[in-house]
């Protein structure tokens, strides 16, 4: 009876997910979409250059291999990662944020890295959800000063950089504080009326857990790990540029710094496979503020999110296959 009371349970969690993320697409779409030239979008889409399209490619395949070997410097704090597994366990993962409700990929990515390794699902779940929210402090940090350069600022984006502010420095608090209140965590843990064996395992999640969010204190390894994110968001920055050079659409740097921001900050909202809806809607919001027009805006996005689903299709599904392999054919790859 348990299970099949937490099922209905899950089940419903996951119909009140696609509910409210198809009515936010829907509306989005609406808002986006309006006055839209289609003739005219297909004419854009259809004359971009193949050349720049590909090195928009090649730059985001590098972001994504950046990406991993930014995940593995803070798990090498607890064991031995291949660069090799580490690339094709975040192509996955970010397949499965493209597909699956609520983020998924950041589970799938940590299981593939701890069934290959034998490192705690805790200690790796926690170091991928740490790196969200350093991701989340950096996209704060650049919206914030190339708005602060600009005169005409998107209000939407200035307005939500403030609650993820907020949300981004309670996150760097918990990653200082949460490991310094460790006596406090089992403490309060043993007051809990929970059976041994129970209380076992949650004293195992909760201790690597903690191990997880300690790979940060290392100044070390924080120093590189800031320096691939700054690499990271600059390069995505480029790889917009490039992309809609493709079309002859115009996008500069601070454009595209707050582009990039703003479908970093879209991505959190429920959302369907390929975050439709909310994508149009911050490029519509973001761009024609800066002169470009709507139509501009939507084809642009179009050409994006088609090469992204390109580069995780191709990389992800990749990586689900080399998943179904023996642990020791993919060591050696």
């Amino acid at each position: 009876m348990p299970e099949i009371a937490g099922s209905r349970i899950q089940r419903s969690k996951n119909a009140i997910y696609w509910i409210a993320s198809l009515t936010l697409a829907g509306v989005l779409l609406y808002y986006s979409l309006r006055g839209i030239e289609w003739r005219q979008v297909w004419i854009t889409l259809s004359s971009a250059r193949v050349f720049f399209v590909f090195l928009a490619f090649t730059l985001m395949t590098g972001a994504l291999f950046l990406r991993s070997y930014r995940w593995r410097v803070i798990l090498l704090a607890e064991g031995k990662v291949s660069i090799p597994l580490a690339f094709w366990a975040t192509a996955a993962g970010y397949l499965g944020n493209n597909v699956l409700p609520a983020r998924a990929g950041e589970v799938i990515r940590s299981l593939m890295i701890s069934s290959r390794t034998g490192m705690s699902k805790a200690f790796v779940l926690t170091t991928a959800l740490s790196e969200r929210v350093v991701d989340a402090i950096a996209v704060i940090t650049i919206s914030s000063v190339v708005l602060l350069t600009l005169k005409d600022r998107p209000g939407w984006l200035a307005n939500a950089a403030r609650p993820f502010a907020i949300l981004g420095f309670c996150g760097v608090a918990g990653i200082v504080l949460i490991p310094a209140f460790e006596v406090f965590w089992f403490k309060f843990l043993g007051l809990l009326p929970l059976p041994p064996k129970l209380r076992a395992q949650v004293e195992g999640i909760l201790r690597n857990g903690l191990q997880g969010i300690r790979s940060f204190h290392d100044y070390s390894r924080l120093a590189r790990f800031v320096l691939f994110t700054a690499i990271i968001w600059s390069t995505d920055a480029i790889t917009t540029m490039v992309l809609a050079q493709s079309m002859h659409v115009q996008i500069t740097l601070p454009m595209a710094f707050l582009l990039t921001a703003g479908l970093a900050l879209g991505s959190a909202l429920p959302s369907t496979p390929g975050y439709v809806g909310i994508y149009q809607f911050v490029a519509v919001s973001v761009l024609t503020p800066f002169g470009l027009s709507r139509t501009a805006a939507i084809a642009y996005i179009l050409m994006f999110q088609a090469l992204n689903y390109v580069i995780v299709l191709s990389w992800g599904g990749i990586g689900f296959a080399k998943q179904r392999r023996p642990t020791a054919t993919l060591a050696v790859l």
